[in-house]
């Protein structure tokens, strides 16, 4: 029930930062600093998010880089050109994918995302 809840949250932030980013390219998400600095605040929930699912969600969902998103998590929090670098490289291509790879979770293992206790 726990995984669930995080994968929900991992999904509604994910999707909070494509809107934020459709139709934005690079330098304009460098300029915007209120799209930056959100984007980075949902992607840095997503990233501490994935890192704190149990281990069993962990192995079940093998192909999401969750390798990936711990160092996005640490770039994040610096304050500068590296964060948002990590940002835009989250927002434009590892978010994407895991997005992806959740889409198919939920239907070939939707225990993963079942809110009744196991």
């Amino acid at each position: 029930m726990l995984t669930a809840a995080m994968l929900q949250l991992v999904q509604e932030c994910g999707e909070g930062v494509l809107i934020l980013t459709d139709g934005v390219v690079e330098p304009e998400f460098r300029h915007s600093q209120l799209t930056r600095a959100e984007v980075r605040r949902l992607l840095l929930v997503v990233a501490r998010t994935l890192d704190a699912l149990p281990p069993e969600a962990r192995e079940a969902m093998p192909e999401i880089d969750l390798d990936g998103w711990r160092v996005v998590g640490s770039a994040l929090l610096d304050d500068g050109p590296g964060a948002d670098d990590a940002a835009w490289f989250a927002a434009s291509s590892l978010l994407p994918a895991t997005l992806g790879w959740l889409k198919l979770y939920r239907r070939e293992a939707p225990q993963l995302f079942d809110y009744r206790p196991s």
